[in-house]
């Protein structure tokens, strides 16, 4: 598994990754998952590096980004559902 892109969430990273691997693989697949087991360890992460791109400042370029691309986005989607 790969590290996290801000080191203080690699261990919640970790975590998560190590829970939806085995959900996947075990349940997903074999078709008997009722629900996302992993989500409580999800959101402890996204909250982790939420936070940690804010300190960086990387938070505003990722919304900027976004906000540049929404055109592009929206044609690769209406190409996807295809």
């Amino acid at each position: 598994m790969s590290a996290s892109l801000a080191p203080e969430c690699n261990e919640t990273k970790e975590r998560y990754d190590n829970c939806f691997l085995k959900w996947y693989s075990e349940k997903y697949i074999r078709g008997t998952a009722t629900n996302d087991e992993c989500e409580p360890l999800f959101k402890q992460y996204k909250t982790c590096l939420s936070k940690a791109l804010k300190e960086r400042g990387i938070d505003q370029m990722l919304e900027d980004a976004r906000a540049d691309n929404k055109e592009n986005d929206a044609e690769y989607m209406k190409l996807s559902a295809r």
